[in-house]
C-alpha cells in the first residue's frame, strides 16, 4: 500500500500521457507526419516525472482546466441546443463525457500536487 501511496501523484502525468500517446496513433493512422507536433505535449508531462517543477505543475494544471472547461461548456451547449442557433451540431456520446470529466479531474489533480510541496 505504501508503493501505490507513493505513486499515485505520477496519475495524472501518465494519464495525459497515455492520452496523447492514443491520439497521435490514431492521428498518425490516416494523417501521417502531420501527427508528429502532437508529441510535443509530451514533453512538459515527461519533464514532470523526471524533475517535479511546482512553476510548471501549475502552468499545466491551470491550462488544461481550462480546456476541459471550455469542453463541458461546449458539451452543455450542445445539450441545451443554444450551440444550433450558431453552427451545426453533432450527437455526443457517453465517451466524449467520460474523457471531458477525466481530464478536467486529472487537471485538478495536478493543481493539487502544485499545491503540496512534493510529489
Amino acid at each position: 500500500m505504501a508503493l501505490i501511496n507513493k505513486y499515485a501523484g505520477y496519475t495524472p502525468y501518465i494519464y495525459f500521457i497515455i492520452i496523447t500517446s492514443c491520439s497521435f496513433t490514431a492521428i498518425n493512422k490516416t494523417q501521417g507526419l502531420i501527427a508528429f507536433p502532437i508529441l510535443v505535449i509530451v514533453i512538459p508531462f515527461l519533464w514532470l516525472i523526471i524533475k517535479p517543477n511546482r512553476k510548471l505543475n501549475f502552468t499545466l494544471g491551470i491550462t488544461f482546466v481550462c480546456l476541459s472547461s471550455y469542453l463541458i461548456i461546449a458539451h452543455l451547449t450542445n445539450i441545451l441546443n443554444i450551440a444550433s442557433y450558431f453552427f451545426s451540431t453533432t450527437k455526443v456520446s457517453i465517451y466524449s463525457w467520460l474523457f471531458i470529466f477525466l481530464n478536467f479531474i486529472m487537471a485538478l489533480w495536478i493543481i493539487k500536487n502544485s499545491i503540496k510541496s512534493s510529489i
